[in-house]
């Protein structure tokens, strides 16, 4: 492993040591960039364009783009990006994942190479994991590039614009969206660049091959993509495949029906259920139960349907639990991202599986939907001439990134040296203890000053915690699902003397947390003498409750303190009885402490204990891994049918000709019937 870990390092300081030379190129052609006036920027972008139409590659113009493109967002936005992050938008350039921590700037290093690859004419489509950050960007160093003489778009949820600088949005007090004019969605990808969400991306493209007539299509062909956030959405999302679905007929009534029935059945003798593989199954006592309440002979064999609904109401009943795996509003089972904290609106499990869930909360229930289109996350993207991601935290998937869709990882060094300290676990017995030791620390932050940001797993321990600090009468603000509305507020007090946060891991993506507060209508002086004071109190604390499945989520937690150089800290508490303890390896910890016969309330630090707990986090992701494997591996075989059918499909749309067009009607005829 550590043989491994060494030849990633030196194949990372060989990859960098050839960037060098590249950026001191770049940096010896800023003095004349600097010379040019604000008009001349459209000028050159125009005259890049005329030397690709010559035969210029892209490779070619890189130093004297990445120079235009620095000086560009200097003059518009006032950043001038560091060398680290030229760095960065080259390795991007080069189709592979760059991983820059924090606050190290990688939406700066993605407008950058954006810009580069824009000018080539065939499109660049940015990435993003949601809407605000897709019209946020695309409005932020978008700009800059616009001042360049590039047009860029934006996607979202059933709306499209394009960069306008001579437009404002009337009642848009954000200088980064009021620029953003209202489209048809062709025209934003017609673009040259296009900031959009993977599920737009991957919905349009499905659409599109849906589309009766080649005027409805409004994606070009896959070219470039730069994925923010890759891991978040090349892994996390991984094993949700895209669906574009229509209702079915069946009655909703069997669903109340089913949820019913189960309630009737004992955990200790009818029915089993794997948490790790969330399966549930009737055992045989279970299932002669059910066939003599509904009076059938050999369920098995006559109704499979019935097993299937029956297994979707025991999961829905015992696996899929309220605050953590989804949450009820407005009548509405809405279900939480397990990675990141936020709602998924709009997003339905499969299979009657989120009807089960319906039938168990007593909500309408929505009927079951019959699958038009799909695709996975995987081969949507395989689907792109060239590929390209930036995270704070790619190293731990580097395996699955190189293997699945053959991209290096190269770890881009902080500008600043890192000073954030992390502290060794702590391992209590029981959750109990462990929330009192949780509570005890984030006392101790508060009494001296030192503003500290609480990470928790769900919904559920964001408000264990809560309560306990109210008990205590400790002032804190709470950052869930529920109240993702004030994110960006509650984040941007996060770094204030004394502030408290509890937050889902929703905090861990997209919003910086500043060292004294927001800058944001505050005089210089009065945030100048917070953010020292801050730093003196030694920056921003991270405490985390429990450890995560995935280590990657857990720096990100982490990853939220000493940006850019700012000191920091990060502590994890644990106790046997957390989800990753219980389920993968926390038996060798309560045997040890079992014979050490340590009480409930004394913690336990150990080489063993972290030893222990990487163990069970890796076993974790090797599963979750398999898990994505075989998503890819069955996606794989419908998708050289989807291939062939799309081809086909795409050369009837666009076909001229009276035989073409007979055969189009034809279609068109059997489509309608």
């Amino acid at each position: 492993m550590l043989k491994i870990f060494g030849n990633l390092l030196d194949f990372n300081e060989k990859e960098l040591k050839k960037l060098r030379p590249l950026v001191e190129k770049i940096n010896s052609l800023e003095p004349g960039i600097k010379k040019l006036k604000d008009k001349d920027f459209p000028k050159k972008t125009e005259s890049f364009k005329e030397r690709i139409a010559k035969g210029e590659t892209l490779d070619d113009l890189l130093p004297e783009a990445f120079a235009l493109a620095r000086e560009a967002i200097f003059r518009v936005v006032g950043e001038r990006a560091f060398d680290v992050q030229l760095m960065a938008a080259a390795t991007l350039h080069q189709g592979r994942i760059a991983e820059q921590k924090t606050g190290e700037g990688k939406t700066l290093s993605a407008a950058i190479t954006a810009y580069l690859n824009g000018l080539s004419g065939h499109g660049v489509h940015v990435v993003t994991v949601n809407d605000y950050l897709a019209r946020r960007d695309t409005g932020w160093y978008g700009q800059a590039l616009t001042f360049a003489g590039l047009k860029l778009g934006c996607i979202i949820h059933e709306q499209a614009f394009l960069l306008d600088l001579d437009y404002k949005e009337k009642g848009e007090d954000d200088e980064r969206l009021r620029h953003l004019r209202p489209v048809e969605r062709k025209e934003a990808y017609l673009a040259d660049i296009t900031y959009g969400t993977n599920n737009e991306f991957g919905f349009d493209y499905l659409r599109d091959n849906m589309a009766r007539r080649f005027e409805d299509q409004v994606q070009r062909k896959p070219h470039f993509a730069i994925v923010d956030e890759v891991d978040s959405i090349l892994i996390d999302e991984a094993r949700t495949p895209l669906i574009i679905s229509a209702p079915d007929t069946e009655p909703t009534q069997k669903y109340y029906e089913f949820a019913n029935l189960i309630r009737g059945l004992s955990s200790d003798t009818d029915y089993v259920i794997d948490e790790k593989l969330k399966t549930a199954n009737l055992t045989d006592h279970g299932l002669r139960k059910v066939e003599k309440i509904l009076n059938i002979d050999n369920l098995y064999e006559k109704d499979f349907d019935t097993i299937h609904h029956i297994e979707n109401a025991l999961k829905a009943r015992t696996l899929y639990l309220q605050d953590r795996d989804y949450v009820v509003k407005e009548n509405q089972v809405i279900i939480v991202d397990e990675f990141t904290g936020r709602l998924m609106f709009g997003r339905r499990w499969s299979d009657g599986l989120h009807q089960a869930v319906e039938a168990k909360e007593g909500v309408p229930i929505q009927q079951e939907s019959i699958t038009m289109a799909t695709i996975s996350f995987q081969n949507y993207f395989r689907m792109y001439q060239k590929l390209a991601g930036m995270t704070g935290t790619a190293a731990t998937e580097e395996e699955e990134f190189r293997r699945i869709y053959g991209l290096e990882t190269i770890i881009i060094p902080t500008n600043l040296p890192m000073i954030r300290l992390d502290y060794a676990d702590i391992v209590y017995k029981t959750p109990r203890a462990k929330y009192a030791a949780v509570v005890r620390e984030i006392e101790e932050c508060y009494q001296k000053g030192q503003p500290v940001l609480i990470g928790t797993t769900s919904i559920e321990k964001n408000e264990i915690v809560d309560k306990f600090l109210k008990k205590k009468g400790i002032p804190h603000n709470v950052l869930n699902a529920k109240a993702h509305e004030k994110e960006a507020k509650i984040l941007a007090e996060a770094g204030h003397k004394k502030a408290v946060t509890v937050a889902t891991n929703m905090a861990g993506r997209g919003v910086d947390i500043v060292l004294g507060g927001s800058k944001e209508g505050r005089e210089k002086k009065s945030w100048e003498k917070e953010h020292e004071e801050v730093v003196r109190l030694g920056g921003l604390h991270v405490v985390g409750t429990e450890r995560h499945e995935s280590r990657r989520i857990d720096n990100q937690l982490r990853g939220r303190s000493g940006r850019q150089g700012d000191p920091g800290s990060s502590r994890f508490f644990i106790s046997l009885d957390d989800d990753v303890m219980r389920l993968f390896g926390g038996e060798q910890i309560a045997n040890l402490m079992g014979m050490l016969r340590i009480p409930e309330d004394q913690p336990i630090e150990h080489g063993l204990v972290s030893k222990a707990i990487q163990q069970a986090q890796v076993k974790v992701e090797g599963f979750n891994f398999d898990m994505r494997k075989r998503v890819v591996e069955y996606d794989d075989v419908m998708n050289k049918q989807r291939e062939i059918i799309y081809g086909k499909r795409e050369k009837i749309l666009r076909a001229d000709g009276e035989k073409n067009l007979e055969l189009k009607e034809q279609i068109q005829e059997k489509m309608n019937q």
